[in-house]
């Protein structure tokens, strides 16, 4: 395999790992509501989502560690796949919170594996000094395009569905489970790993413990690593700030719920484009700003002159409001991804390939926990002091992360000259 064909591989199943999601994220509370949910008992099905994948993050990082990287990914697109055609059919919360696992199961498995297989094979073929920004940056770019991609085409099916064939806010959660199952079948064939001794469940179970403590050990020990994951909390705050607070203001600029909902996904969608450019921009920004450090310094102020802009805008209406809100979100996404692919790499450049991938899920967790932590005070903020305050402290939160960055400790060279021999099964 050359380092061409293994870019191409990484970038088809990036694209594939989040094209349903994207089919299925405009209509699936509408769907619920469709199906008679309430509003707290949607919230109530996304904090099942959100404990499960937080719960498996990094127990699943390290079987992928263990077993191997397709294997893990091709048991998401597996779950992926159940999960969709179960919501497709779902008519009780019962029902919905079964599905909810079943998505974080997929999320938790999906973290981290395609990323760390590119980078096991780009260092086989390369060497470990192998530059990881252009892959990365193409891989990134991938994802926010089928996140664009998906939640325009899922947004605009149930026009085009005849409430004969099937409930129209049903068929973005068909059509996300086809692509998973075209996923699992790509993932399967085209991404190999080389030979290795076959394992016993025993070793597993006993290999997986280890690895994850590894990884605890590895991420509150190495100061690149904890600084790394403080950011991460930070844009994790940031997110849920924007998905809380977003799409009630685009609703009270547009008038009605069901015009802020079109409203929100079409926003949604250029934020996931601008998430694409910020990938693709990468290498030009490092280069610019003299390295990966002094690049996530300029994603992450970006980041947080645009939530700024959010706040100081807040008390805008109608088109102006809109149009002002649109960008801020567009730009949000550019420096957020900026931001994260660099951030990304430096995570990358301080493991083993044996580590690999369970530090990324401890990354995912640290952003999955600022997100929780925004849930629970921002929303409050905002109904007490409005929106402005809310965005306000959400943008001097991510404006101090940049500090972060100042004097960032460079990845030990341990780390990388073991990264060959300690592969586990990954190609």
């Amino acid at each position: 395999m050359t380092a061409r064909s293994a870019l191409r591989r990484y970038m088809l199943v990036s694209f594939l790992t989040w094209l349903p999601l994207g089919l299925a994220m405009a209509a699936q509370v509408l769907l619920m509501t469709e199906r008679g949910l309430g509003l707290a008992q949607i919230g109530l099905a996304t904090t099942m989502f959100s404990v499960v994948t937080v719960s498996l993050e990094l127990p699943t990082g390290g079987l992928a560690d263990v077993l191997g990287r397709r294997v893990v990914l091709a048991a998401s697109a597996a779950f992926t796949v159940a999960g969709l055609a179960l919501m497709s059919v779902s008519t009780t919360l019962a029902m919905f919170m079964v599905v909810s696992v079943l998505k974080g199961v997929a999320r938790a498995l999906s973290s981290g594996p395609a990323t760390s297989w590119y980078v096991d094979t780009l260092h086989n073929i390369e060497g470990p000094g192998a530059d990881l920004k252009p892959g990365l940056a193409r891989g990134g770019a991938m994802e926010s395009t089928a996140l664009c991609a998906g939640v325009l085409a899922g947004g605009g099916l149930p026009l085009l569905v005849p409430p004969s064939l099937i409930l129209p806010l049903a068929a973005p959660s068909v059509l996300g489970a086809v692509a998973a199952v075209v996923l699992l079948l790509v993932v399967l064939v085209a991404l190999p790993e080389p030979a290795h001794p076959r394992r016993t469940l025993a070793s597993v179970l006993r290999e997986v413990p280890v690895t994850v403590a590894g990884g605890i050990r590895l991420a509150a020990g190495r100061p690149l690593l904890r600084r790394l994951m403080m950011v991460a909390a930070a844009t994790g705050v940031v997110l849920m700030a924007i998905e809380l607070l977003t799409p009630g203001r685009l609703a009270e600029l547009a008038g009605t719920a069901e015009e802020g909902s079109l409203a929100y996904a079409v926003v949604a969608a250029l934020g996931f484009a601008g998430s694409a450019m910020g990938s693709a921009l990468v290498p030009r920004v490092a280069r610019l700003a003299g390295g990966s450090a002094g690049g996530a310094v300029a994603g992450t102020v970006l980041a947080a002159l645009s939530v700024g802009a959010l706040a100081a805008t807040a008390g805008l209406d109608g088109l102006p409001g809109t149009l002002s809100a649109a960008l801020a979100y567009v730009v949000l996404f550019v420096g957020i991804s900026l931001t994260g692919v660099l951030c990304l790499e430096l995570t990358h450049k301080a493991v083993t390939a044996s580590e690999r991938t369970t530090v990324t899920s401890t990354g995912s967790i640290a952003l999955q926990s600022g997100g929780t932590l925004a849930n629970l005070t921002l929303g409050a903020l905002a109904a007490q002091s409005g929106l402005a305050a809310a965005w306000g402290v959400a943008a001097v939160l991510m404006l101090a992360s940049a500090l972060l960055f100042v004097r960032m400790p460079a990845p030990t060279d341990s780390s990388r000259d073991r990264a060959l021999p300690a592969r586990s099964g990954s190609g």
